[in-house]
């Protein structure tokens, strides 16, 4: 009876425990990734913490450079006047989980090698493809979901004190309020997000596969071999294909996933872009961008098998 039955519970629940153990290592390794690198989200908290502070400071000019905009007949559009520093919180918590996502993605694999505890994470039941996957899912999505939710946390608090300060100060928040659309600021935001950590996953992948292969320095080993490359073609055949190739990786999205002119050919300021200035389309149909993500892919692979063989320094 017993035997039957366990049998019978096995046969009932097998996929779902099947479920728990292809799921539940990979959830873990993530949370891992989060409990011993804090950095990744308190280096963006600090920048939204400073920014704040700079901002809560600058409020005291704030009636004043309403006024001031209001008698403004510059050729700079108002909308861009109020959307600057909205604009420039999301640049600033941006480049600093860049940097961040760099410094992690070189040390993601040559940590664990580097102080030996890789020797306990191979003791456990949990794959070579497990743990990479969620070493690269940190620049790739986390990253990018906590720049979003601090950059529109940051955004919101900057609106109200703004209003606030006008309201003592005795000024008008009609401007505020009416003619900055700050919830099309944050699509385009999460729209850029989504472009970035596509754009530049072959950089998070190749860093990954350089931290799982040096024995020391990585950062040296991450950088030097392009320069090389880029130095060879010069000399031998007086061409920069590569070194545009690179720069294009890094810089290369905003052409590739919006129209940064309107419809007079006139340049759109880069600190509001309208909607109607998302290429999406032209976006995921860049070549590009797909030879970027096999790339990728094909890293990333490579580092699950470096891994496999790889033990302490």
């Amino acid at each position: 009876m017993n035997t039957q039955s366990n049998a019978q519970s096995f046969d009932g629940q097998g996929s779902a425990s099947m479920a728990l153990s292809t799921t539940r290592p990979f959830y873990w390794s993530v949370r891992r990734e989060l409990w011993e690198n804090r950095s990744i989200y308190i280096a963006p908290l600090i920048a939204t913490a400073v920014y704040l502070l700079g901002y809560l400071i600058s409020l005291i000019w704030v009636p004043h450079s309403m006024r001031a905009l209001a008698a403004a007949h510059d050729s700079t559009p108002q909308i861009v006047i109020l959307a600057m520093p909205y604009a420039h919180a999301g640049m600033l918590i941006t480049v600093i989980a860049f940097i961040v996502g760099i410094f992690y993605s070189l040390d993601a694999l040559y940590g664990e090698r580097r102080d030996r505890t890789i020797l306990l994470w191979k003791s456990l039941p949990v794959s070579d493809r497990t743990t990479v996957l969620s070493k690269a899912v940190v620049p790739f999505v986390v990253l990018p979901i906590i720049v979003f939710v601090l950059t529109v946390a940051l955004q919101i608090v900057m609106r109200l004190l703004s209003m606030a300060g006008a309201l003592l100060g005795g000024g008008s928040v009609a401007a505020i309020w009416r003619q900055l659309p700050l919830f099309e600021m944050q699509l385009v935001l999460l729209y850029s997000l989504i472009v970035l950590a596509l754009w530049h996953a072959p950089i998070y992948a190749w860093l990954i596969l350089v931290s799982g292969y040096a024995r020391r320095a990585p950062f040296l080993w991450a950088v030097l071999p392009p320069i090389a490359i880029g130095v060879f073609e010069k000399i031998a055949l007086d061409t920069s294909h590569f070194g545009r190739l690179m720069h294009d990786r890094v810089f290369g999205f905003t052409e590739a996933a919006f129209d940064l002119k309107d419809k007079n050919g006139v340049p759109i300021d880069p600190h509001f872009i309208p909607l109607a200035q998302l290429a999406p389309g032209r976006f995921f149909s860049n070549p590009g961008l797909w030879l970027g993500l096999i790339v990728a892919a094909a890293l990333l692979a490579a580092a699950m098998r470096m891994r496999r063989y790889q033990g302490p320094i």
